[in-house]
């Protein structure tokens, strides 16, 4: 199965191919590489997206998961680069719960490259982050995305919303 290991701004992602489509992102290292034209061209779209310069993604996703969770994670991916969406908005966009929402987005077999991290709480609060880093990673991505400043982000640490 070929796999691919890069380093990120955020954090180290191994990336995961069957049948010419990515079918996962894992948080960290993986040992086995074996490297295809796809992964190296997912490698170079998340290199590029890291330094700003790629704000989509053209590379096929195969996710594996329930008819609803593939129902919220096609809404998240509609979510546009630098913006944000309530787990209640994208509930009531695909006539869901936004709890269900939550887990769904909490099920994410590919981060980053399926923006789960553009899903917060309501009232401005970030909300959760299952990836590696929790609430640090989900704050990086927004402020590398501009959907939050560093002093937004940087305010929401010292008040102890990312504990």
């Amino acid at each position: 199965m070929p796999q691919l290991s890069m380093h990120t701004p955020v954090i180290d992602i191994t990336l995961t191919e069957i049948d010419g489509a990515i079918i996962a992102v894992d948080w960290g290292w993986s040992p086995f590489q074996e490297p295809s034209d796809l992964l190296r061209e997912a490698k170079r779209q998340l290199d590029l997206y890291f330094d700003g310069e790629l704000t989509s993604f053209d590379l096929p996703l195969q996710p594996m998961g329930t008819r609803h969770q593939e129902k919220v994670w096609q809404a998240m991916r509609e979510i546009p680069y630098g913006e944000v969406r309530s787990y209640g908005e994208l509930a009531a966009s695909i006539g869901s719960a936004a709890q269900a929402v939550g887990t769904a987005c909490g099920r994410n077999p590919l981060p980053i490259l399926i923006p789960c991290h553009r899903v917060v709480a309501s009232a401005g609060k970030l909300g959760g982050y299952s990836g590696d880093g929790g609430l640090y990673t989900k704050r990086a991505l927004l402020v590398l995305e501009g959907a939050l400043t560093v002093e937004e982000g940087m305010a929401l640490e010292q008040s102890g919303a990312l504990d």
